[in-house]
Parts: structure tokens; sequence; C-alpha cells
């Protein structure tokens, strides 16, 4: 079941990743990890569809929600670091129409924009049209002071990112994507998916539902507050992630819509393997700088998040560690996506690496699974 290939040093890594499967935890998944650019797990297993028994290859992509927002902030940080536009510059300057006062670039990449839901409801024949969207939170007013206090912006984190990098450069998320960040590097993710791609990319499924509602973090646990509001429809939590409301499509995150929209939040579809060769290159300083990567991994944010209730951490675009990114050691930084997905790397260990899988968790962030698999890398070198 289990294919692939893991260096013997990271024998713990494969132990974890077949007792997934053993125990009935996965359907199809993938893990990667590089180390100083050599890849030294990759592995994969399971199947890439339920309903068929399509099996999970070895260049099987997976729509991964959320870690989408550390590669389209890191395509404009790439943008920022040529001078193209300037972080601590209101977001008006590059788009005149954006009349939120206060609000700058570097407010946006770290969750400190107060605009983290739209208040008209985004129809579903708009999805695919992101400068539409983009367009409704350029007249909202900000929910908090911008720069007070931050709170996840699960959707709109990247309809502002794209539309930014969108006045400035003149291509879309998207494009600057496949032409700055994954055609040089030879990477498979697609910030909006051709056909082929979306015809093999492995579907997604529930996993157990029993506690979703409560389940904030596999990892931490749920708070109190945390979980009183993913109960309540109308809380900032569930006005954040449910508009524009994907679930109205058929198929939800499986519809071709989603996987061609390109979403810059959580629209990317990638392998492990494409995943975490972006944080290799990333680390290695083949995408930003050096010196550019390590001002946006300084932390901007940290302590109870408005949208969550729970504790986060932010830098620029990237999720730094924490109760919503399990990470042993403070050099590490990447980004969890909804179900269990989780991207991540570690300049001091010039680590890249990246779990996928389609059986979701039922928690809003933090999944055991990666949890584990990550624990095991990072055992595997002590």
């Amino acid at each position: 079941m289990i294919h692939g290939h893991c260096d013997p040093r990271f024998a713990r890594v494969r132990q974890v990743f077949e007792r997934h499967f053993a125990e009935g935890q996965e359907l199809g998944a993938a893990f990667a990890v590089f180390e100083h650019g050599e890849a030294v797990v990759d592995l994969w297993g399971g199947v890439a569809d339920r309903n068929t028994g399509r099996e999970w290859q070895a260049h099987t992509p997976v729509f991964a929600y959320s870690c989408t927002k550390a590669v389209s902030g890191t395509a404009l940080l790439l943008l920022a670091e040529r001078g193209l536009v300037d972080l601590a510059a209101p977001v008006a300057d590059c788009w005149p129409e954006f009349g939120a006062t206060g609000v700058t670039v570097e407010h946006v990449l770290s969750h400190q924009a107060g605009l983290p839901a739209i208040d008209e409801r985004v129809p579903v024949e708009e999805f695919e049209d992101l400068p539409a969207i983009a367009a409704r939170l350029a007249g909202q007013a900000p929910i908090w002071e911008p720069g007070t206090a931050h709170g996840y912006h699960a959707l709109t984190y990247g309809f502002l990112v794209g539309e930014i990098i969108r006045r400035v450069s003149g291509k879309s998320a998207g494009e600057l994507v496949a032409a700055e960040i994954a055609g040089p590097n030879g990477l498979e993710m697609w910030l909006g998916a051709p056909p082929d791609v979306a015809d093999r990319t492995a579907r997604l499924s529930a996993g157990e539902r029993a506690q979703a509602p409560q389940v904030i973090s596999e990892v931490n646990g749920p708070a109190s507050e945390a979980a009183a509001a993913a109960q309540d429809r109308d809380s900032l939590m569930n006005r954040a992630m449910s508009n524009p409301p994907l679930h109205k499509l058929r198929g939800g995150a499986n519809n071709p819509v989603a996987l061609r929209a390109g979403w810059p939040a959580i629209g990317l579809v990638t392998t492990a393997r494409a995943l975490a060769g972006f944080y290799r290159d990333l680390v290695a300083g083949r995408i930003l700088q050096p010196g550019t990567l390590a001002e946006a991994l300084r932390p901007r944010v940290k302590g109870p998040d408005r949208v969550l209730y729970i504790d986060s951490s932010f830098g620029l675009g990237y999720m730094r560690p924490g109760s919503t990114l399990p990470a042993p050691r403070p050099s590490a930084f990447g980004h969890t996506g909804l179900g269990g997905s989780i991207g991540m790397g570690d300049v001091e260990l010039g680590l890249g690496m990246a779990y996928t899988m389609n059986k979701l968790a039922s928690a809003l962030t933090g999944s055991l699974r990666a949890h584990h698999l990550v624990e095991a890398v990072y055992a595997s070198l002590d």
C-alpha cells in the first residue's frame, strides 16, 4: 500500500505514515521531506478516489486549502522585493477603489486588516471572477481598527492579496505563481488547475464528523469560546469561513469550478513533493532573498485570534509556531490547511516538508496526522 522511499535515518516517519493507514485514519495521502535540498522522505499510498478505487500515484495532486496562503503571500513578497509594492504603504496606493483607510499591505499579509468576512453574499456565478469578489471588499469598513488586532482572514486574505498582485503586476496570483515560483522551480503546483490536472486530482472525502462542531484543533483541542463560535451560524468565524459559500458547489472543493478558480487563500492544487519543494527552495534562497524571508518570518502578531478565538501567530504570509502550526522549533514556519494538510520549512535545519491527504480531519485547524509526522521528522533529526 505504501510507495516511495525513506532514508533510514527517518524510519520512524515511515512507521507513523504506515500506522495512519493501518488504523484507518487515511484514504490516500503523501508526505515529503527535503533536508538541505536532498529528498529524504517521499511516501504515498492509498486511494485518490474512494468511489472508483483510483490509486494515489507519485504525482497525484490534491486541493490543499489554506496551505495556499503561504504560496500566494510569497508571490506578493516577491513583488515587494523587486520594489513594485511597498508593504508599509496603504492598500489604496495600488488599489485606488479600496476605501478602508489605514489598511496597509502588511496588515493584509498578517491578518490585521479587519476585513475577515465579506458582508454581501457572493453568488456562485461570481466564484471565478476574483476581481469582482475583491470589489465587494473594497467598499467595506474594517471590523476593528487595522493594526490593533488580528483575526484569521480565511478567505478574504486571498481576494485581498490577489487583487494587490493584479494591480501591481497585471497578472493574477495564479499566473504569477506559475511564472515566478512553480515554473522556474519545476514544482507541480497550480493556483488554478488546468483540466488535465483537475481530472487526476484526488477527491476529498469527509472524515468522522460526530465531534466536528466542537473540535477546533485536533492538536490542542477546543477552547470553549471557539467551540461556541463554531456552532453559531452567525459568528464571525463562520462568516469568515463560508462566504463565498464553497459548499454550494456540487462536491464542494472537488467541483471543477473550485479547482480551476485559483482562489489565492485556499485554491492551491499540489502534490506533497511540490509543496515540500516550495519550502525547500524558500529556505535555500531560490525564491526570495534570505533577508526578505527573514523579515517576513518576524512575528507581527501573536495571541488571541478574533476569528478563531484560539491563539495564533503570523509573520507576513506565514504561520509561526503556536496553536495553529504544530512546530517544535521557533525556526519553523509554514501554513496548515483545512482538513489536515500542512506545508512547512525550517530555516535553521534546512528543511522543507509537506503532508497532503484526501480524508479530511474534522478540526478547523491542526491535524494529529500532520502533527505526528512532523514530530517524527524532528525526532529523527535529534
